[in-house]
Order: structure tokens, then sequence, then C-alpha cells
């Protein structure tokens, strides 16, 4: 008897909108009427099993609308914030080349602009970029590009004798190497 019921019983697994799984025990339709009632419920099923699908289909599509939106927002404005620290150097810039005009006094203005270097030096800093101190240092591929080779002291082989253009570090990583001239015993 027992074999006979469960000939009669049909086990399935039905997914749930969660995604978690669950057993069902379903008796075989006997008659036209079930089968409809049961046609009808699955097609039922079906359609808000699709339903849920292209709801998660639309949902997906929207969030990478509004990463690339957000990634794109991010880019554009990215460095407001230097740029906003910038702004005063440039204001003083303005106002130095204004000022030597009237004045004539050439040591005001290189004083001038040894301020504007120095607030520009501490912007950088600000926002993690830093000099690389190469003048006597020994030449280090990764931070220096050899422009070309003096004649130096004996033991100072592969030092940095010039430095023509200063390198940075941004966070520790190179941002620009420093343009540098080394010197080697002939």
């Amino acid at each position: 008897m027992a074999e006979d019921l469960s000939e009669d019983r049909k086990h399935t697994e039905e997914t749930q909108a969660g995604g978690e799984k669950r057993d069902t025990v379903r008796a075989k339709p006997t008659s036209k009427k079930e089968l409809i009632a049961r046609l009808k419920e699955v097609e039922r099923e079906a359609l808000e099993n699709h339903d849920s699908y292209l709801r998660a289909v639309a949902e997906l599509e929207n969030y990478k609308k509004r990463a690339a939106r957000d990634r794109q927002d991010f880019m554009k404005y990215a460095n407001e914030n230097l740029l906003r620290d910038i702004l005063p150097a440039v204001d003083s810039m303005e106002r130095a080349l204004g000022q030597e005009a009237e004045s004539g006094d050439f040591e005001a203005f290189v004083d001038g602009l040894k301020l504007i270097r120095d607030t520009l030096i501490s912007v950088l800093g600000k926002h993690g970029a830093t000099k690389i101190d190469a003048v006597g240092k020994d030449f280090d591929p990764n931070f220096h590009e050899a422009l070309m080779q003096v004649e130096g002291k004996k033991g100072q082989d592969n030092k940095v004798a010039e430095e023509f253009e200063t390198g940075y570090l941004l966070n520790g990583r190179l941002l620009r190497p420093s343009k540098v001239s080394i010197s080697k015993h002939i």
C-alpha cells in the first residue's frame, strides 16, 4: 500500500522568489477539471517567475547605469579639491605680475614668486605628492631619468650630480621621475 501511495505522488522541487528551494509532495491530478486547475496554477507560477525575472534584469540594468553615471561623476570632479587649493596660488601669481609692472622692484617680484612656489609645493604635499631627493644620492632608474653623464670624483660613480627637473611621488608611487645627470669617474 505504501508503494501505491508513492506511485501516486510526485516529488518535485520548486524555486521560490527568494531563491530558496522547497520540496513539495503533489498528488497526480485524476480528473480533467483538476488538470485544468493545475495547468492554470502552473501558468500563474510561470508568469510570476517571468515577472520576477524581468524585474531583476531591469534592476540590474538600472544598477549598471547608476554605477556608470557615478563613475563618470567621480572622474569629472575627482580633482576638484586639488584645483580649489591651487586657485589661491594662481591669484597670487596674477597679483605679483600686476605689482611688478607697477613698481619695477625686481627683488620683490622674485620674493613673490618664491612664495607662490612654496604655496604650490604645500598644496602638492597636502594632496600626497612629495619631492624625490636626488642630488648626491645613488642613481636609481626607478626614480631617476638620466639625461647625461658628467665627469666626477673617484668614488662618486653612479651618484646624481645635478637635477634638471624635480621628480615627485604620489602617495609613495612614482608620479614623475627626476631628470638628472650622473657622475662617472674617468
